[in-house]
Formats: structure tokens, sequence, C-alpha cells
């Protein structure tokens, strides 16, 4: 499978740079999976394509203000560092750059030395583990010295920091947003429940699969970052009960599809887990949990695009990016959504 397959040309213009005035203003094109028909609307109504019954999984985690810029104690060498993954204790994962500057024994400073690091271990592609020094909560110090981690391709600097969270954001560990739950309000999701819609959430922190290219020409060749997942006991009985009864299920992101997905493959039943997952959905994969996807605009060649690729068909959503980039939708974290029904 080529990797050419998954690209399509994008005006650099509708590349969103900013978050709209209100969450749920969002632009919304409707897509039938079986039928490749799609149809424009707004985010807002989202409540009128779900019926009563329908389970809505929405992942809670929560983005930490990761970026952090310091320096070099022994030279003053500016060096940014993006908080990936808690590896153990203070012990994390990161990206460094300028990455070459880096040695095993490093000491960074953030902050006048209120947060210090030292590089344990130098690991490839600009990954080095570090152990954070510091006195206090760590939360608080990362509210106060660090950035929330933007896309590279977002150039606009974030005014409003929480913009870059849901507003049901709750387990803190993400290195990125779940973007596609961006455009849900908390009267939204209110009209929603009252709909007898039955709203779950799972966690997926968000890793350094999102910062990453698929560089292999063979898509089955590339290899997932792991990233850590929870399914708690209520949701997997409600989503259980769901199933037993032929309600449909939808999930809010590529990340609640990735949980939801990797339970079902591991036991053929939703139970209360959690752990690391690297699935890689793409074309082929037989969906096992999910009946729809609520959804942002994906960049060419990447996994998130073979995911809704693998769940609508590469032609029909293809086609369908096709219509959104003429009607001058909005694209990637900041962008418009796509209901795949």
């Amino acid at each position: 499978m080529n990797i050419e397959e998954y690209d399509y040309n994008l005006p650099e213009k509708l590349i969103a740079q900013t978050p709209l005035k209100k969450r749920s203003d969002s632009r919304l094109l409707v897509l039938d999976k079986n039928t490749g028909s799609y149809e424009d609307s707004i985010f807002k109504n989202i409540k009128n394509y779900l019926k009563k019954g329908d389970c809505l999984v929405l992942n809670d985690t929560k983005v930490i203000p990761a970026r952090l810029i310091g320096e070099k104690i022994e030279t003053k060498a500016v060096i940014e560092i993006l908080l990936l993954k808690n590896i153990e204790g203070d012990v994390w994962e990161a990206l460094s750059r300028p990455f070459k500057r880096l040695h095993e024994g490093t000491i960074l400073s953030f902050g006048a030395g209120l947060l210090k690091m030292e590089v344990i271990k130098k690991k490839e592609e600009g990954l080095v583990e570090v152990k954070l020094i510091y006195q206090g909560i760590l939360m608080e110090i990362l509210d106060k010295l660090g950035t929330m981690p933007l896309p590279p391709y977002i150039h606009e600097k974030l005014q409003d920091q929480s913009r870059y969270q849901t507003v049901y954001a709750k387990n803190t560990g993400s290195a990125a947003a779940p973007t596609a739950g961006l455009h849900f309000t908390e009267e939204l999701l209110e009209e929603i429940k009252n709909r007898g819609v039955e709203i779950i959430y799972v966690t997926l922190h968000v890793g350094l699969g999102t910062f990453r290219p698929v560089e292999e020409q063979d898509i089955t060749k590339h290899k997932m970052h792991s990233e850590y997942y929870i399914l708690g006991d209520d949701a997997a009985k409600k989503l259980n009960k769901a199933k037993e009864e032929g309600r449909k299920i939808y999930a809010v992101g590529t990340t609640s599809t990735r949980v939801l997905e990797t339970v079902m493959s591991k036991y053929n039943t939703f139970k209360e887990t959690s752990g690391n997952t690297d699935i890689f959905i793409y074309p082929g994969y037989k969906f096992k949990a999910i009946d729809g996807l609520i959804t942002n605009f994906h960049l060419p060649k990447s996994t998130l695009i073979m995911l809704v690729s693998a769940l609508a068909g590469k032609d029909n959503i293809l086609n369908a990016y096709q219509h959104a980039i003429d009607e001058n939708y909005r694209f990637f974290s900041f962008g418009d959504a796509m209901f795949i029904k």
C-alpha cells in the first residue's frame, strides 16, 4: 500500500491558524460511509444526526502545557523541550531542539531554575529521556513556565490556552489535544444528552505519534508509537449493553477510536482495562467497536487519513476532502469537522 495514495493538495490558506470565536460554529461535513454521499452543515447541528440510544464516546485527556524554553546551564545555549510522556516518577520522554547540543548528563534550566532537567538518555530522532528536578507540584510549575504544544503548521500565537483543550478535559497527560472534541460546548453536550444520547468517556494520552510523519513508502511498514489508554468499568458496561441492543457507537476523534478498537481487538468485548496501544488502522482493517466517527480534516499522508479511509473508503474520503477544499473548509487542529456516519 503506497503512501502516495493518501496524498492531496491543500492550499496553505485553508490551514486554520486560530480557533473560531464559538467552538460549535465550525462547519460540519456529513459523509455517508456506505454511499460516499455528503452534505454541508454546521457543527452545532450534530445533535440532529444522533438518535436516542446512540453512544457518543469522548476522550477526556487533558493537554499539558508541555513546551518549555530553557537553557543549558554550562553554556547558556537556548534549548526547547517538549515533554511527551511520563515514563515513571520524574522521568519523562521528551523531544528536544536542537538535539545535537545535548548529551547524557547535560543539565537544563527553565524559569531561572524553577524547573531543571538532567538528560539521562539520548535516543533517536530528537528523543531524550530527562529527569525533572523541582520543588512543589509539577503541574503548577508547568502551568507557570510552559505553553501549549501547538502543531508546527500553526504559526499564530494562541491567545487563550484553554482553546487547545476540550471543555470536558479531565485526565492530565497529553502532548496534543484530541482535536475532534474541540468543537463541543457544554451546552451542546447537554442538548445531546437531553435527546437520549449516552455520553461515555475514555482516556488516551496523545503522544509522539501526533508529531511524527509516515516516512515509509509502503505504509504497512510504518511503526506506530505507543500511547497510554484507559477504559473504565462503567464505560465498558455501557458499551457492551449498547452492542447487545444493536445501538450505534460513535467515537469522537481518532484517539477514542483507537481505544475502543484496541480493547475489542484484544478481548472481543469491552472491559475495564488500561495499557499502551500502538494499533495502526489503515484500509483493510475490519472495525469491531465503532459504527461512525466525528473527526477533523487530517494531514496528507498521515496515519489519521489512513484511519478514516479504513472506515469510509479511500475514494469516499478523498472526494469529500476535495469538496471541503472547493468549499473553503478550514483544515487541521483548529479547523472544521467531519461526521462519518
